[in-house]
This record gives structure tokens, sequence and C-alpha cells, in this order.
């Protein structure tokens, strides 16, 4: 199963990422850029789901 290592690890960076700037817009912070996400909490928890899954696929492809 090494193949899939790289695309875990990529996905999982890539969403980790987006959930990162999804939580800064939901929380409308100063840098993160506006949008029709900004301060709505919805896109806080969204973000959270999406970092924590992202984490946990990085992880994975790590340790695999």
């Amino acid at each position: 199963m090494r193949p899939m290592r790289i695309p875990r690890v990529a996905i999982g960076a890539l969403a980790a990422l987006a959930g990162a700037v999804w939580i800064a817009q939901g929380l409308n912070l100063p840098f993160a850029p506006g949008s029709f996400m900004t301060a709505d909490p919805l896109w806080v928890l969204i973000g959270a789901v999406a970092l924590l899954s992202g984490l946990a696929l990085v992880g994975w492809g790590l340790r695999g």
C-alpha cells in the first residue's frame, strides 16, 4: 500500500489547510479574506471537522 501514502498526506494537508482558513473566516479574523463565510459560526464547526479530518489523514498516511 505504499503508493497511497503520498496522496493521503497531500489530501490530508490540503483539507487541514482549508479547515484552518474556514475557521479563520468563521471567526472573522482580520487576516482572513472576506466572503460569505465571514463571521458565520457554522463555518467554524465545518472548518474544525475538516481540520481534524485532514490531520487524521496525514497521520494515517505517515504511519502507513
